[in-house]
C-alpha cells in the first residue's frame, strides 16, 4: 500500500527546504555581487525565459497530462507506460530543441543595437539560457516519472545543482576570489555572463542526475511501441488545448516581467512620459518573489507535489478524491496562514539578513521588503491553487483550470498596468499577484465542489481554519510586541540575530498553540499521519 501524502511531501520539504536554502544563498550572492540595478535586471529577466517553458512543459500542461496515464499504465501494464516514458522525453527533448534553434534565429534578427547597454546584455543573457529551457524541462518530465514510483528526492534536490554552480560562479569571478588565483577582476557584464554560462553547465548535470536515477527504478521493461503509441496520442491531444491556455498564462508572466524591465530594457520614458518604474524594478521584484516562495515551495508546492499521483489513483474514488483533498487544505492553510503573517512582520530583517551587504543598499532592501509586504498576504492561497489545479487534471479536466487563469491574466494585467502608476509602483505587480491568487482559489473551489456534488468546505475542514486562524493571530501579536523591541536596522549580523530569534518565537507560538488545541495538522505536516477522518 502507497505511503500517504503527508510522508512523501515530508520529503520532498525536506530537500525542497535545502534547495531553497541553497537558492537563498545564490540570491545573496547575486545581490551582494551585482546589486538591483540594470545588470540583475537582464539576468532576472533572461532568466525568466527559460522558466516560463519550464512551468509551460516540465511542470505545467504536458506533465499533467502525462503522469496520470503514465501511473495508470504503470499498475496495469508497466512495458506499455515504459514506452511511452521514453516516447515522451525523446519527442519533448527534441521539439524543445527545434524551439531553441528557432529562439536563436529570432535574436539573431532582432538583436538590439549598441545604443542601449543594458538591452544588448538581456539578449546576450537570453541567448546564453535559452539551451537551459530542454534541460530543465525534461529534468521536470523524468522526475513526473520518478514520483509515480514513488522517488520524490531526485527531482526535488536537483535545484541544488543550479544553485551551487551559480554561487560558486558569483564569488569565485568576484574580485576577491579572482585575487586568489592572481587574475585582475573583470567587468560586470562579463562576470553576469560566466554566470548565465554555468547554469547551462548545471542543467547538465542535472539532466545526469535524472537521468541516472530514471534508471534505477523505472524504464526497466521490454518496449512496448505499438501499445503506447495510442497512449502517446493521447497525453498530446489532452495536453494541447491545456497547453494553449497555459501559454496564454505565460505571456502574462512574462508581460509582468516586461513591465518590470521596461526602464533596463528601453529607457525611462514611456509614450513621452516618465515611466513610474526605475532600473532595478526587475530585479527588486525577482528578490522578493525568491523570499516568498522560500514556504511557498517547501511546503505548498511540496504538497500539491506529493498529493498529485495520489489524487490520480483516487480520481474514480469520490470517497478518498474528498478526503485527500480536504485534508490538503487544512494542511496549506496551517503552513500557509502563519507564513503570511510571518513573512509580512518579518519583511524587513528576512531581506536585509538574506540580500543586504556589497552592493545591496539599505535602500534596496527597504524597496524589497515593501514588496514582499505586497506578495506576503495570500502564501495559503499560492498553495491552495497548487492543490486545487492538480485536483482538476487528476480528474481529467484538463481545461477547467485554465479557463480560471486565463480570466485571471485579464484582471492581472488590468491591475498591474493600474498600480504601477500608484505610489504603490514595482509593489502594485506583487498586490496584483496576490489578489488574483486569492479571487482563483475561491473560484476554483467552487467549481470543484459542484463537480464533486458537494461542498470540500466541510465542518472539518472550517473547524480546522477557524484554528489556525486563531493560531495565526495569536502568532501575529506576539511577533508584533516582541518587535517593538527589536532593531529596525542594523548590521547584517544584527538583522540575522533578530530575524532567528523572532522566526524561533513564531515557531515555538504555532506549535504551542496547535498543541493546546489538539490539531493534528502538526502531525501531518511531519507526515506522521493516518488518513484522518473528514466530515
Amino acid at each position: 500500500m502507497a505511503r500517504s501524502f503527508e510522508v512523501h511531501a515530508r520529503t520532498v520539504s525536506l530537500l525542497t527546504f535545502l534547495s531553497r536554502v541553497t537558492g537563498l544563498a545564490r540570491d545573496a550572492a547575486m545581490s551582494r555581487v551585482f546589486g538591483a540595478g540594470a545588470i540583475t535586471d537582464a539576468f532576472a529577466f533572461a532568466f525568466m525565459v527559460p522558466n516560463l517553458f519550464r512551468r509551460l512543459f516540465g511542470e505545467g500542461a504536458l506533465t499533467s497530462s502525462f503522469l496520470p496515464v503514465y501511473a495508470r499504465l504503470e499498475q496495469e501494464q508497466p512495458a506499455v507506460a515504459a514506452a511511452l516514458a521514453r516516447m515522451v522525453l525523446a519527442r519533448v527533448g527534441v521539439f524543445l530543441g527545434l524551439v531553441v534553434v528557432v529562439g536563436e534565429v529570432i535574436l539573431a534578427l532582432a538583436w538590439p543595437d549598441g545604443a542601449n547597454d543594458s538591452a544588448s546584455l538581456s539578449a546576450r543573457l537570453v541567448a546564453i539560457l535559452l539551451p537551459y529551457m530542454p534541460l530543465v524541462c525534461l529534468v521536470a518530465l523524468m522526475g513526473a516519472v520518478l514520483q509515480v514510483h514513488h522517488r520524490f528526492g531526485p527531482t526535488a534536490a536537483a535545484p541544488i545543482i543550479l544553485n551551487v554552480a551559480i554561487v560558486a560562479s558569483c564569488v569565485g569571478l568576484a574580485p576577491p576570489g579572482l585575487r586568489i588565483v592572481g587574475l585582475d577582476a573583470i567587468t560586470p557584464s562579463t562576470h553576469v555572463t560566466l554566470v548565465a554560462a554555468s547554469v547551462i553547465v548545471a542543467g547538465a548535470l542535472q539532466w545526469i542526475w535524472s537521468a541516472m536515477a530514471l534508471r534505477r527504478v523505472a524504464i526497466r521493461h521490454r518496449e512496448e511501441r505499438s501499445a503506447a503509441l495510442s497512449s502517446f496520442r493521447h497525453v498530446i491531444l489532452q495536453a494541447a488545448p491545456m497547453a494553449l491556455g497555459l501559454g496564454v498564462l505565460q505571456v502574462n508572466t512574462f508581460v509582468d516581467g516586461l513591465i518590470a524591465s521596461y526602464p533596463t530594457l528601453v529607457g525611462p520614458t514611456i509614450f513621452g512620459v516618465v515611466y513610474p518604474l526605475e532600473e532595478g524594478a526587475m530585479a527588486s521584484l525577482s528578490f522578493a518573489q525568491r523570499l516568498y516562495e522560500f514556504p511557498l515551495g517547501v511546503f505548498g508546492i511540496s504538497v500539491a507535489t506529493a498529493i498529485f499521483p495520489q489524487l490520480s489513483r483516487e480520481a474514480h474514488d469520490a470517497t478518498a478524491f474528498r478526503a485527500t483533498i480536504a485534508r490538503a487544505l487544512r494542511l496549506v492553510m496551517f503552513i500557509g496562514l502563519p507564513a503570511s503573517i510571518g513573512l509580512m512582520l518579518l519583511r524587513t530583517p528576512l531581506t536585509a539578513a538574506v540580500f543586504q551587504g556589497e552592493s545591496f543598499s539599505a535602500d534596496d532592501t527597504e524597496r524589497v521588503a515593501t514588496i514582499l509586504f505586497a506578495f506576503a498576504p495570500a502564501i495559503w492561497a499560492y498553495s491552495a491553487n497548487h492543490v486545487l489545479t492538480r485536483a482538476f487534471y487528476a480528474r481529467g479536466e484538463t481545461m477547467t483550470p485554465v479557463r480560471v487563469a486565463m480570466a485571471m491574466v485579464a484582471l492581472n494585467l488590468l491591475l498591474n498596468v493600474t498600480l504601477i502608476w500608484t505610489p504603490l509602483k514595482t509593489a502594485g505587480l506583487a498586490l496584483s499577484t496576490a489578489t488574483c491568487a486569492i479571487i482563483q482559489m475561491a473560484v476554483l473551489m467552487r467549481i470543484l465542489s459542484r463537480r464533486m456534488g458537494g461542498s470540500l468546505v466541510t465542518d472539518e475542514v472550517i473547524g480546522s481554519w477557524w484554528r489556525t486562524g486563531l493560531v495565526s493571530a495569536v502568532m501575529g501579536a506576539v511577533l508584533f510586541v516582541a518587535g517593538l523591541f527589536a532593531p529596525a536596522q542594523g548590521s547584517w549580523a544584527t538583522m540575522l540575530v533578530t530575524l532567528l530569534v523572532m522566526v524561533a518565537i513564531g515557531a515555538a507560538t504555532v506549535l504551542s498553540m496547535a498543541t493546546a488545541l489538539r490539531m493534528p495538522e502538526t502531525r501531518w505536516a511531519l507526515g506522521r499521519s493516518a488518513r484522518p477522518p473528514i466530515g
